[in-house]
């Protein structure tokens, strides 16, 4: 093919005047309509289900669900979280209805919500987020496990009754006088919530677009009105008689209680809802518009309205509702138009389909709460709070509630937490060994107070005059620890001994330690190149960048590399004697430049034997792979030190560069990630996508997807190509990857990235007609399509937003990640994934120089990159 590519003038659009204001107009998005038609067919029956299983008139369910959706959707922080009658406060708000009566319970909902808007004033909403994870995952798990014993006498024809224990000891009884046609009806509901989600084929992805939910309930009115089962029914009675909020009656202490209890339930529940809506958003595919990220404290105000408003009117107390968020956002709402439009619907449905919804059977709604119940004991959860050493919190907070109520489990898990924690902070061991003459005093965990006699003991055991190295592995030293390990440091040294602390704490290190030229990198901290800083009389490495594909600079080990840009200027001492040189290397290939020697007490690594300070000079121009030399000149310099070539002295360098690298590592990361690996070492591999980029040194794939072990499986070959089924040639690695990583290893995506400064791009660009008869232009061959793709004038070009490609490589680069997704769908398991929905196909574009990535959204010749923003730009995670 040609060497010339055929470029494209970009057509931009001319700068006009701005149009004149429009009127405003109140404008539903079609994604706005079809999502709340959706939230509204989750919402309806779970709205009946909860007021049934909490023993509340049933349109107090229904009244909860319009003014959650209308009152906390208008003034709430979060704009796509739903807001309704939640699972999560059944079991309160059967206990108040029990304790209190419907009347007084309106009230203590009303009373919550203003306890809400004070706590949305104060600004304390964030608080609320500090509590643990395992405490909250542990009082949904209770309630659900609550909410399904319960429900299981309804769903066998019975009534439930108040206590848990109750529950269980008359499920006996229960069982033996069960209702054949409530079992029959509550089992059709339980089959069908199991089975829609699952339909396969084409068919089954168009018919899950239905809520399973008002599927299954509808299944059951409809069965049991042809059948003309004799079973109890939803009795809507007329709105005429629905009760409001009364005057609270009770002992002051306990409605102060039933309060906070409320308060406590919904306010948290709402705000991990409108955190976990922030990552859905965050992680919806595509060029999806821009939904503005949670405001806590004015979620936690719209909750508080929405109480006020829901007990005011005779409804259950309101809470962000999972279900119904997660629902919003995957049927793709944009705005709280979505949340609002269906609240409207259930005002419609309950004033307009009363007589429909009196044919509902009450067992087919206590199956469905029931399926929710046991839907909150997530095993996932469990998983995660096992991985973190929290199951006894869990545990704790889990039979807490379900044993003792909501507030007691929360109280109880909030207790066992902070014992948790407490005694992870004490709990430090300390060991002494002595391995060839050197004392090794090794710290595991946090240095506190509760650790000194252990450490002082420890630290006693070294002899005077001894050299001691103090590995210090935790994160965190109080004051009294950093003060009884300084006064001990302190002494040892005065009595002719040397120290050395190492670790997290190396700061500590004693000026007495004699020098050497280890590593000192931290982990887990920004680098440049790895260049680091090498004690006094060490070897002097030049500092700055490396060099890469585009630019001339030189690596530490004196390597000059192409398109000749100046290197950074580097700096190294020794004995009395210092040295500066500035290297600058310039050519179109690959080259080796001198390398400095290791440096000896009284050596400039720069120049060589000196007493004084010298400086000088090293330019080298390169044409090609060859060996540069320079000289040095200055006060005191050693004419021969470094005319010699550097060859040999590279390859020592790199190996103990690699060698030290790798101790650092062992030293300080390793302890780090040690449980984490094992863990991975103990379960096997499960990543959750397959990643196929190039093999570009600069592009660090952990580093850029925040990704850490066992997240990615990734492929990298020069131009991040994807060959055709059968094109390898006899190297069928990247199709081997491609079948393993979907077939075996279930990945749910796979991301192709290419990034700028792309060699293989740039050589596929100059290439000419026989230039395939080495490996590297066989390989590339395989980047043909891509430069066909860019030549043809039919195609739009794939396009970064905002901005046009900036030259004719980096036009290749975005249309060579488009070319090779096609590719990628040519692979039978690859077509198999799609076909059945369990994988996706995503682009990327990493711009090296601006460590900016673009994802690309867009498919059918509108394929267009789009900017993915910064920390300060995205949802708050909280």
């Amino acid at each position: 093919m040609s060497a010339c590519v055929h470029t494209r003038p970009h057509h931009l659009p001319q700068p006009h005047s701005p149009p004149p204001a429009p009127h405003r107009r109140f404008r539903i998005a079609g994604a706005d309509l079809s999502a709340s038609i959706a939230v509204f067919l989750i919402a309806l029956p779970l709205s009946l289900g909860i007021a049934l299983a909490t023993g509340a008139p049933l349109q107090a369910g229904l009244v909860a669900a319009a003014v959650g959706g209308l009152v906390a959707g208008r003034l709430g922080g979060s704009p796509l979280q739903v807001s309704g009658p939640a699972a999560g406060l059944t079991v309160v708000t059967a206990d108040l209805i029990h304790r209190y009566g419907w009347r007084t319970t309106c009230a203590i909902t009303v009373l919550a919500g203003l306890a809400q808007l004070g706590l949305g004033c104060l600004r304390v909403a964030r608080t609320a987020l500090a509590v643990s994870p395992a405490v909250v995952h542990g009082m949904l798990a209770g309630i659900g496990v609550t909410i399904a014993v319960s429900q299981l006498h309804v769903v066998l024809g019975g009534t439930p009754q108040s206590e848990v224990i109750d529950n269980i000891l008359a499920l006996p009884a229960q069982l033996i006088g069960l209702h054949p046609a409530a079992v029959s009806m509550s089992a059709l509901t339980l089959i069908v919530l199991l089975a829609w989600p699952r339909l396969p084929g084409r068919p089954g992805r168009l018919l899950r677009r239905i809520p399973a939910a008002l599927v299954a309930v509808t299944g059951a009115t409809v069965t049991a009105s042809l059948a003309g089962l004799i079973l109890p029914k939803v009795d809507l009675p007329s709105w005429g008689s629905h009760a409001l909020a009364g005057l609270p009656e009770g002992p002051v202490l306990g409605l102060a209680a039933a309060v906070f209890t409320t308060t406590l339930v919904c306010s948290v529940q709402s705000l991990l809802g409108a955190v976990a809506v922030d990552k859905m958003v965050a992680a919806r595919p595509g060029p999806e518009p821009r939904v503005g990220r949670s405001d806590l404290d004015r979620e936690l105000l719209g909750q508080g309205a929405a109480n006020i408003a829901s007990g005011a009117l005779g409804g259950l107390p309101v809470a962000g509702v999972a279900v119904r968020s997660s629902a919003n956002v995957r049927s793709g709402a944009v705005s709280r138009n979505s949340t609002m439009l269906h609240s409207v619907f259930v005002v419609v449905a309950a004033l307009l389909m009363v007589p429909v919804l009196d044919l509902i059977p009450l067992a087919s709604l206590a199956a469905l709460v029931m399926a929710v119940g046991i839907q909150m004991v997530s095993l996932h959860h469990i998983r995660t709070v096992t991985r973190h050493r929290e199951v006894l919190v869990y545990a704790v907070t889990t039979l807490g509630v379900v044993f003792l109520g909501v507030l007691e489990g929360v109280a109880l898990g909030v207790a066992v937490a902070v014992a948790v924690a407490m005694h992870r902070l004490a709990r430090t061991r300390i060991t002494h060994e002595e391995k060839g003459g050197v004392h090794h005093v090794h710290v595991r965990g946090q240095l506190t107070f509760l650790a000194v006699p252990r450490l002082s003991r420890a630290l006693h055991l070294v002899p005077q005059g001894a050299h001691a190295v103090v590995e210090l592995d935790g994160s965190f030293m109080d004051h009294a620890a950093y003060e009884s390990l300084q006064d001990w440091q302190t002494s040892h040294t005065a009595q002719g001994g040397t120290t050395e602390l190492t670790g997290c704490r190396t700061g500590l290190r004693t000026s007495e330690r004699t020098a050497s030229a280890e590593c000192h990198c931290r982990p887990w901290t920004p680098w440049r190149n790895h260049q680091c800083a090498m004690p006094s009389g060490g070897q002097g490495l030049r500092s700055g960048p490396s060099g890469d594909g585009a630019s001339g600079q030189r690596t530490p080990d004196g390597t000059g590399l192409p398109n000749g840009e100046t290197g950074a200027q580097g700096s190294g001492g020794g004995g009395e004697g210092g040295g500066a040189g500035v290297d600058t290397g310039s050519g179109s290939g690959p080259s080796t430049g001198p390398v400095p020697a290791v440096s000896v007490p009284g050596t400039s690594p720069a120049l060589g034997p000196g007493t004084g300070s010298a400086s000088g000079s090293d330019h080298g121009t390169h044409s090609g792979p060859s060996t540069g030399t320079g000289t040095g000149a200055g006060a005191g310099a050693n004419p021969d030190a470094r005319s010699s070539t550097g060859t040999n002295a590279a390859a020592s360098l790199g190996g103990h560069e690699l060698a030290r690298g790798i101790s650092a590592f062992q030293r300080n990361t390793a302890p780090l990630v040690r449980d984490e690996l094992a863990r991975l070492a103990r379960e096997g591999q499960r990543p959750s996508q397959l990643f196929l980029t190039c093999a570009d040194s600069r592009l660090v794939t952990s580093m850029i997807t925040s990704s850490g072990p066992g997240d990615l499986f990734v492929v990298r070959n020069v131009g991040n190509l994807v060959p055709l089924p059968g094109e390898e040639k006899g190297d069928d690695s990247v199709a081997a990857a491609i079948e393993y990583a979907v077939d075996v290893l279930k990945v749910r995506s796979i991301t192709v990235c290419g990034h700028s400064g792309c060699g293989a791009m740039q050589a596929l660009l100059n290439s000419a007609p026989g230039d395939g008869q080495t490996p590297l232009g066989r390989w590339l061959r395989h980047g043909q399509p891509s430069l066909e793709r860019m030549a043809d004038d039919s195609r739009p070009w794939a396009r970064l937003a905002g901005r046009p490609a900036a030259d004719a490589a980096e036009q290749l680069c975005l249309t060579n990640v488009v070319q090779q997704l096609e590719h990628l769908h040519a692979h039978d398991s690859v077509a198999r994934a799609r076909a059945n929905g369990s994988l996706e196909l995503h682009g990327m574009y990493f711009h090296v120089g601006e460590a900016q990535a673009y994802l690309l959204g867009g498919t059918g010749g509108n394929e267009v990159f789009q900017h993915v923003p910064g920390t300060e730009e995205l949802p708050s995670l909280a």
